[in-house]
């Protein structure tokens, strides 16, 4: 499979690719190791995952600037669905870290291949807001044990970890945490006033320069100690097979939680560089990141928000960056690993809060709540089982709120009753419309949804309730100067009968698709309506519709005259046989004379076939 960016390299864009490779490489080594320990893994992992996946997901993937690494939220996942299952940092730990990455890779070439990319959707927006604030909270608190040199017990709960530490403050090692304050310090200020210098890496070089200087890991500051050199060799990772029913969980989560990610952020860069993300490349292109560095001692990785903004901010033009990165990384793991041994702990921890923090905004519930008061419910209720009941579980209670939301929209559709609006042609409603007015004795009824049977049942009993209840006789539309009296309307028109509903006209424009139950609930209606006597009409139905209407049952047992090209078309035919009936003048009344009917000298409805 040919890349599809392949054709556009040349001198220009590889240079351009080299100093975003270069400008994302140096927060990569930093960050790579961070983030490591965030999942109970040795800092060596994390370089790890910065290679082989690097070089990967250029063969397959579409998007230009994205950033393939490993990440804060997959290192929390990991950490929290392995950590039942075996001791971090042991060998039978870093066994199902790596098998775990083979497994992942493996689902998401296999979606990729059965073109599942438009599962992406599961994850909403709130869902997603929900989801990364908890997670980023809990990963700050996750990190109070290395920030004040404390040995605390690992958890995925906020208020366990904070339980744990809240009271073994007053012994916290003093060295350790004024070495992470001032790299908390450091990090933010380097952030808010030079922002392109690699904050990261400052605070590296500067921890490891100190702590060797002063030896302060003889005084206590716990530092990464001894890192293995060199590269990793192939080896295929081996899972029995109760390892592998453990897994599957963790890795749906991750699936899910790397799908939405890769293609939401690949979707927002690439709007601003005018070329077309594939949600399926971008599975195989993952997908391919996470088999394939599996094989060389890699867990699992996705897109980096962070690394993928810097790449796109130094000019990235393919993703050929990503191989210039891990050219970086390759330098470190041949020369440079001996430097991390006086590296501190509690720099790593700096490094984690501070990127993490950034995913906390408030203000994004603050505006799904004044948006859409559901999506805001949906958001916090996301964050809140994330925070109580665990990382997996919320990503799975976000995901099935989201859908059972879906649902009830489907299940509950928009159902408006309009009113003409005075003059013209056109129905409104009446609490958006203030001049629209309700004709006497029909009721113009709106459909906004797919007509299918989650709604069937509501639909039909919605519209029995309202063409079932007795309104008031009103007078509107009247022509001149009309005055009401008790006897009737001097000068304008009188309405006889009218107080009840004798007609329904459904404005269908809105009804996109139909299946077998609908047309059987419609069925129920038109025959229920005709038994109260009151007419149906079916205005404005869609081409689609209209066909497998006519090929279940033409016309659900209604005449041809009941099926109107518009609702104005609908409701003139029906004053139009009630005048014939009565004598009446409602057409001048609603100024629905034939010679007012169209534009363009179109005086008669087209029937449904």
């Amino acid at each position: 499979m040919r890349p599809p960016w392949l054709d556009e390299v040349d001198a220009r864009t590889l240079r351009a690719d080299l100093i975003a490779g270069l400008s994302v490489g140096v927060m990569l080594v930093p960050q790579g190791m961070a983030y490591a320990t965030l999942g109970g893994l040795p800092p060596i992992y994390g370089l790890y995952a910065c290679l082989v996946p690097l070089l990967a997901y250029p063969l397959f993937g579409s998007a230009r600037q994205l950033a393939v690494g490993i990440v804060a939220l997959d290192m929390l996942i990991v950490g929290a669905g392995l950590g039942p299952l075996a001791e971090p940092g042991t060998e039978r730990y870093l066994g199902l870290a790596i098998g775990l990455a083979m497994i992942v890779g493996i689902l998401q070439i296999g979606m990729g291949v059965l073109r599942l990319g438009f599962l992406a959707d599961l994850l909403s927006r709130p869902v997603i807001t929900g989801f990364t604030a908890a997670a980023a909270l809990v990963i700050a608190a996750g990190q109070m044990g290395p920030l004040f040199g404390l040995e605390l017990p690992r958890s995925e709960f906020v208020f366990e970890i904070l339980g744990a530490a809240l009271p073994a403050l007053p012994q916290a090692h003093a060295a350790t945490a004024g070495m992470a304050a001032g790299s908390v310090a450091l990090l933010l200020l380097i952030r808010r006033f030079t922002p392109r210098v690699p904050g990261a890496l400052v605070v590296v070089v500067l921890g490891t320069f100190i702590t060797w200087e002063w030896d302060l890991g003889a005084k206590g500051v716990a530092v990464t100690g001894r890192v293995p050199g060199g590269l990793p060799g192939l080896s295929v990772p081996t899972l029995a097979w109760v390892d592998l029913r453990s897994l599957l969980p963790v890795a749906a989560t991750l699936v899910l939680l790397q799908l939405m990610t890769v293609i939401s952020l690949g979707r927002s860069l690439s709007a601003g560089h005018r070329y077309t993300v594939e949600p399926n490349r971008e599975l195989l292109g993952v997908g391919a990141a996470n088999l394939l560095g599996s094989l060389f001692r890699s867990v699992p990785v996705s897109a980096s928000f962070s690394r993928s903004a810097v790449n796109d901010r130094a000019g990235a033009r393919t993703p050929l960056a990503n191989v210039f990165a891990a050219g970086l990384v390759v330098a470190t793991l041949l020369f440079l690993t001996p430097l991390f041994a006086y590296l501190p702990r509690a720099v790593l921890a700096s490094i984690i809060v501070v990127g993490v923090l950034g995913l906390v905004r408030p203000w994004d519930f603050v505006s799904l709540i004044r948006t859409h008061r559901r999506d805001g419910s949906l958001a916090l209720l996301t964050a809140g089982a994330t925070l109580l009941l665990g990382i997996q579980e919320g990503v799975v209670v976000g995901v099935v709120a989201s859908a059972v939301t879906v649902l009830y929209r489907i299940s509950r559709p928009n159902i408006v009753e309009l009113g003409l609006v005075p003059g013209t042609r056109f129905f409104r409603d009446p609490r958006r419309f203030t001049e629209a007015e309700p004709i006497p004795g029909i009721k113009v009824l709106r459909v906004d949804a797919a007509f299918s049977f989650f709604n069937a049942n509501y639909f039909r009993d919605y519209v029995l309730e309202r063409s079932g209840e007795t309104q008031d006789a009103t007078v509107v539309g009247a022509v001149g100067d009309a005055s009401e009296t008790a006897g009737g309307v001097q000068g304008g028109l009188e309405r006889r009968g009218e107080g009840r509903t004798r007609a329904v006209v459904l404005e269908a424009r809105g009804i996109n698709d139909v299946d077998t139950t609908a047309l059987e609930a419609l069925r129920e209606l038109a025959g229920t309506l005709e038994r109260w006597g009151i007419q149906l009409y079916v205005a404005g139905l869609k081409g689609r519709v209209r066909d497998v209407l006519q090929r279940a049952d033409p016309g659900l047992g209604l005449e041809e005259a009941a099926f109107h090209l518009s609702t104005w078309y609908a409701v003139r035919h029906v004053l139009e046989s009630w005048d014939r009936e009565d004598g009446g003048h409602r057409l001048a009344g609603y100024g629905l004379l034939s010679g007012d009917a169209d534009p363009r000298g179109l005086e008669h409805d087209v029937p449904l076939t």
